[in-house]
């Protein structure tokens, strides 16, 4: 890739990929859903636009000198630049790990047209084998929703046995509830959320159907419970936008 072309910043597209009717299918973070991911998130997902600038602001408090900050599940580098922005310290080292090859492409791209020090090296490789080690500041920012629910209690011991004394993991996920009525409605709000967003019934309908089987969403008990058994002392919740939430675990001194 020459320089010039690293300059350029990726197309980007509005995300129309279920706007008409479509033979049901799982869905994939393929090149086709790459393209239109910055819309795709911004307009399904409430919140994301302040839970990203504040990724910054927690990663500026947390982060630590010689040590490794991880994003896990990074995308296309959103919550990366994030937390590099929010890196004070020269001698860290931030890491970007997906397992889409074509996220990681075009995350590679703003990565390169991004001014900041601070050394960031991308994977593409499966999280769940990627080795953490140092780290004082972890981001699964709607990551961990699609790894199975049975390897995910060893994913955040991993990474909990993997920080500092004083470090935090920053875990953004979408909730279900136990509550039949609070779910109608969470539910509801957040089809209306994503309507008032333009997209169409049909659309909705057809992502839903897409990731069913694909993103499987946990209540808020069972995310505070499994971090607190991987390691991580205090559990606050920090943010929360109708079904979507983001916590702070943090390991003490």
């Amino acid at each position: 890739m020459t320089d010039s072309r690293k300059r350029q910043p990726p197309e980007q597209a509005t995300d129309r990929l279920f706007a008409t009717e479509r033979k049901p299918e799982e869905f994939r973070f393929d090149a086709s859903v790459a393209r239109v991911f910055p819309d795709m998130i911004r307009r399904s997902v409430p919140g994301y636009t302040t839970i990203i600038p504040m990724i910054e602001v927690i990663t500026e408090q947390y982060a630590q000198p010689g040590s490794h900050c991880y994003d896990l599940g990074c995308s296309l580098g959103a919550s990366t630049l994030a937390m590099r922005h929010g890196i004070p310290f020269a001698d860290c080292h931030l890491f970007g790990v997906d397992n889409s090859p074509a996220m990681i492409e075009r995350c590679e791209h703003y990565i390169a047209l991004d001014d900041s020090p601070v050394p960031v090296t991308l994977r593409c490789e499966d999280i769940l084998d990627t080795e953490l080690s140092n780290a004082s500041v972890t981001t699964l920012n709607f990551t961990l929703q699609f790894i199975a629910p049975a390897q995910r209690a060893g994913l955040l011991q991993r990474i909990a046995e993997a920080t500092r004394p004083g470090g935090v993991l920053i875990l953004s996920e979408k909730l279900c509830f136990e509550s039949e009525q609070e779910q109608e409605i969470q539910t509801r709000l957040h089809h209306a959320f994503k309507r008032a967003n333009g997209y169409s019934d049909l659309e909705i309908s057809q992502k839903r159907t897409a990731l069913e089987q694909v993103l499987i969403p946990e209540t808020l008990a069972q995310h505070q419970e499994r971090l607190r058994a991987a390691g991580f002392d205090q559990v606050l919740l920090w943010y929360q936008c109708f079904n979507f939430t983001s916590l702070l675990a943090i390991k003490t001194p």
